[in-house]
């Protein structure tokens, strides 16, 4: 699952690994994607001192089967963290599959927590060349790959996560749509830094619309945002 940052990728990550037959994985590709940029995120010397920071040790397990007893390798994944110089043969072996948010709250949410954003941060461009990339070698008389909108997702969880799991072809469970609060063993050591309404949750918030006002400095990255994720919002399931 390809997303940006505060999307409800970790929701969606404690829907998939709530069920008894997923094993899931937290953005494993993040600790080598900090030690290629400068990027001020909470915790960085944390996060690469804790994960593996070599990425082809990582593609290597990523592209391995789910581990005995599991059936789905759910994995989590931030679209900016699958830098240019790292090898993608191995996405032909996953389905790979697109959380997308409409850009305003996201940008407003991540400047929170980073300060102002670029494009690069947001994951959004990355997602769009990512999408494009693997719906090309498909073939475009192949089905696009699985989009789903947060939104879509709040609103109407069990339709679109039924949605997805029938795309997908895994059936769809009703354990999906809540969970136990709390940590877990599988979240990055960075949770405590963006996890903490993760962490309260038993399920997905009710959507509410954005009525974000975002500052002057942060318009003119929403509408260099804007362009990606419509191409992708045309897509979504629905």
């Amino acid at each position: 699952m390809w997303s940006g940052p505060r999307n409800i990728s970790t929701a969606l990550m404690r829907s998939w690994g709530n069920r008894a037959d997923t094993i899931v994985c937290d953005e494993p590709l993040y600790a080598h994607y900090l030690t290629q940029t400068e990027v001020a995120h909470p915790g960085r010397e944390e996060v690469m001192a804790a994960h593996e920071t070599d990425w082809r040790r990582v593609v290597r397990w990523l592209s391995q089967d789910p581990e005995t007893g599991y059936r789905v390798f759910y994995q989590k994944h931030m679209a900016h963290h699958l830098l240019g110089h790292i090898d993608r043969g191995w996405l032909a072996k996953l389905i790979n599959c697109f959380l997308i948010r409409e850009p305003r709250a996201m940008l407003a949410s991540l400047a929170k927590k980073m300060g102002p954003p670029s494009l690069a941060d947001t994951g959004l461009p990355q997602q769009a060349d990512l999408f494009d990339a693997l719906w090309r070698e498909a073939g475009h008389g192949s089905p696009p790959p699985p989009v789903i909108d947060s939104a879509d997702v709040l609103q109407a969880p069990r339709r679109v996560l039924a949605l997805l799991c029938e795309r997908i072809g895994v059936p769809f469970d009703e354990a999906m749509l809540s969970w136990p609060p709390g940590p877990r063993s599988t979240d990055g050591i960075w949770a405590k830094y963006w996890y903490d309404a993760v962490e309260r949750s038993t399920g997905f918030a009710p959507y509410r619309p954005s009525s974000v006002a975002l500052p002057p400095d942060l318009e003119a990255l929403y509408q260099e945002c804007l362009p990606y994720y419509t191409r992708l919002h045309t897509h979504r399931l629905r």
